[in-house]
């Protein structure tokens, strides 16, 4: 009962900046040319979270950018508190100037506090449906957040007051489901977007600590 509940914790922790390091596409305003994209990111949610971003364009019929991300909150120590992620994101569809994108990504997460060092291994998927023209774009997304394992180092005051407890790996019990909205000017080779909305646990009953998310977010892309 008390590893469940200790589990449980794990996931509402993990999930107070699940959403900073998303990176937004303008599909349209995605130049051939354009094979790199830098991206820089700031969201506000428990507090300020900074992250930075890489992406890379495939060249194949679908299109297609690898990218790999790495956010922090402010006021933490470097390695105290991260998140990492790497993936890709696949425009699978689109009719007019409608496009329906995929978002899916591996992550790696830590988390520090005076009792437990938490590191996690998961993952999360995101599905973003919108308008794309070349100098703007506005879209809706849905995406799900899942830590699979967990590995728990506690410190010394923790075990002072239980004894019985284990360090090691533990799976967890749920993962979160994010219901958003983006907005997006392009213009040269760059782009700005606002992202925002609600977050929720995947029985649909429970909220995390922060409920919602936004995010600024900019776009420098290069040959």
């Amino acid at each position: 009962m008390k590893n469940k509940i200790i589990i449980n914790i794990t996931v509402l922790l993990f999930s107070l900046y699940n959403y900073c390091n998303a990176q937004s596409i303008n599909w349209a305003g995605l130049k051939q040319e354009h094979r790199h994209l830098v991206n820089l990111q700031l969201g506000v949610d428990y507090g300020v979270i900074y992250g930075f971003g890489y992406g890379y364009r495939v060249k194949s019929k679908l299109p297609v950018v690898l990218n790999a991300e790495f956010s922090v909150p402010s006021g933490n120590k470097l390695l105290d508190d991260f998140k990492t992620k790497i993936g890709a994101h696949v425009k699978v569809f689109e009719i007019k100037k409608m496009a329906v994108s995929l978002n899916v990504n591996g992550i790696f997460r830590r988390y520090e506090n005076t009792l437990v060092s938490l590191s996690n291994f998961g993952g999360n998927a995101n599905v973003v449906i919108g308008y794309y023209s070349p100098k703007w774009y506005l879209n809706g997304e849905f995406g799900f957040d899942k830590a699979i394992v967990t590995h728990f180092q506690h410190s010394d005051i923790y075990k002072n007051n239980f004894p019985e407890v284990k360090d090691g790996w533990y799976e967890t019990t749920g993962g979160n489901v994010q219901l958003g909205m983006q907005v997006g000017y392009s213009f040269n080779i760059s782009d700005i977007y606002l992202k925002g909305g609600k977050t929720i646990a995947q029985d649909f009953k429970t909220s995390p600590t922060i409920p919602i998310y936004i995010q600024l977010g900019y776009n420098f892309k290069f040959m």
